[in-house]
């Protein structure tokens, strides 16, 4: 079954989590946590993407974010890939790092946002990495002790946090020890809900019976229905800066190499039309946050095709 597109617009509320290929280990040790940190924070100011929560397991992390200007692809593109080239550096290894793409929920805020923030945080006790609230209180690698004031990020956006608890750390921790002593609601499963099919129009959405479990959503009908509008909205619109953007890149690379966009989207090996290719999909999936669907159509080419020249130029980075 393929992939489907990625839910994302500028002010979007994502859970979003990574996993270690085979499930191996992403974080060694405290550098790596750290360095991970450092760069979550550098990229997350750089592309005004706001961080609310977060938690860095053994093999794999959470984070809760509102995407930026720029969105999510982009962001977690750079954030990813740059981590991973550091750590494979670091501990001498090759190969990816991740397990296939990472994972993003767009998240209904009324409703799931105080859940989030809890079933993120309390990641480590849920793995007994710690066992108590007190252990959490100063745990590092989560951004509970952020928000508890035992340590200091300045990215990470604990005010908004802390307005859902009356601007009180008090009420906080309490709503916190309650899902220790009760469980925190499973977000991982039920509730993710979306509407039936992918090209769906809104006009003939008024069945709730056609609501189903989706990956890529966590929310009420409603919610799904507004995210489905906006995405045919998007889908209708003018062409925007992002689509001069991508037709400024295929035309300067074309340019540059000789050759015309038509020959670029025919399918030809001939030389140097597969270099340019591979270039231009670099460009498109890592600077412009396009997906690897988008970038194969762009080409004339297959997502398999995309894909393998993206491994080939991180390979050799």
């Amino acid at each position: 079954m393929p992939r489907k597109a990625r839910l994302d617009a500028f002010n979007t509320l994502h859970h979003v989590m990574a996993r270690g290929i085979e499930r191996s280990l992403i974080f060694r040790d405290d550098h790596d946590r750290m360095d991970f940190l450092e760069h979550l924070g550098i990229l997350s100011e750089e592309t005004k993407t706001t961080v609310y929560a977060w938690a860095l397991m053994p093999n794999h992390f959470h984070i809760l974010l509102r995407s930026g200007p720029g969105g999510l692809p982009h962001f977690m593109r750079r954030l990813l890939t740059g981590y991973a080239v550091r750590f494979n550096k670091r501990h001498a290894r090759a190969g990816h790092l991740f397990q296939n793409r990472y994972a993003s929920i767009v998240c209904e805020e009324d409703l799931y946002f105080m859940e989030l923030i809890r079933y993120i945080h309390l990641n480590p006790v849920a793995a007994h990495i710690v066992e108590t609230m007190r252990q959490l209180d100063s745990y590092r690698f989560t951004g509970h002790s952020v928000i508890m004031g035992t340590h200091y990020l300045p990215w990470q956006d604990i005010g908004y946090v802390l307005s859902w608890f009356n601007l009180s750390r008090v009420s906080y921790r309490s709503f916190m020890q309650k899902g220790i002593d009760h469980g925190a609601t499973d977000l991982d499963g039920g509730g993710l809900l979306r509407l039936l099919g992918e090209r769906l129009e809104v006009s003939h959405v008024h069945d709730r019976d056609h609501v189903l479990t989706d990956q890529r959503v966590l929310g009420t009908g409603d919610f799904v229905e507004q995210l489905l509008k906006q995405k045919i909205q998007k889908r209708n619109s003018s062409p925007t800066e992002q689509a001069r953007r991508i037709e400024n890149v295929l035309k300067r690379y074309c340019r540059k190499a000789g050759i015309t966009i038509r020959a670029l989207k025919s399918g030809s090996r001939a030389v140097p039309i597969p270099r340019i290719r591979s270039e231009i999909a670099r460009v498109l999936i890592r600077e412009l946050g396009l997906s690897y669907t988008e970038t194969a159509r762009l080409l004339g080419v297959s997502h398999v095709a995309v894909s393998k020249m993206i491994k080939r130029e991180t390979d050799h980075e």
